[in-house]
């Protein structure tokens, strides 16, 4: 007896085994390890930059197009985007898989210091980093205090806090 006769002669039976082991199946393929697949983060390069007192506008065409048209000549750029708000410049830097990113980041470094003679006299230095795609701020702390106003409550975290945060272990980066 085939199992095609033994199917038709019991199709009760026959749906029952198909559902397990659609069931078994879809339970299988969820518990499958995924170790195997390569760790694929493709290299970021961050430029931050400070523009106090500027508006957006200000900010966008004095040190935003700046950068970007000096570090868009980089080699295994894929993709530049930027953001221009009161005063602060964001530009995001993603390279090709194939580009090592201390390299890229050098490169950008490089870039960057050529581009400071035509920065505004204001501006804080550019700061470089390299960014983990996958990496999101994990915590944000709001401090206050009865005793101290905003600027020495301010100089009180850059002078304690910051360099005790930056030190502690898979802190990437601490933001004032």
């Amino acid at each position: 007896m085939h199992i095609s006769e033994f199917s038709v002669k019991r199709p009760v039976f026959a749906t029952v085994i198909s559902a397990l082991m659609v069931v078994v199946g879809a339970l299988c393929f969820f518990r499958l390890a995924v170790r195997e697949y390569p760790n694929i983060n493709p290299p970021f390069v961050s430029v931050q930059t400070s523009y106090p007192g500027a508006g957006a506008a200000v900010v966008d065409t004095k040190i935003t197009q700046v950068l970007e048209s000096y570090i868009s000549g980089t080699e295994g750029i894929r993709t530049i985007s930027s953001s221009s708000q009161d005063g602060n410049s964001s530009i995001s830097i993603e390279f090709e898989l194939t580009r090592n990113i201390d390299a890229a980041a050098n490169d950008v470094r490089e870039r960057i210091a050529r581009a400071l003679k035509d920065l505004p006299e204001e501006t804080t230095p550019p700061e470089i980093y390299k960014v983990d795609a996958s990496s999101d701020p994990i915590m944000w702390l709001n401090v206050g205090s009865d005793r101290l106003n905003g600027l020495e409550l301010t100089d009180y975290i850059k002078r304690f806090l910051v360099d005790r945060f930056a030190t502690v272990n898979g802190v990437a980066r601490v933001r004032l």
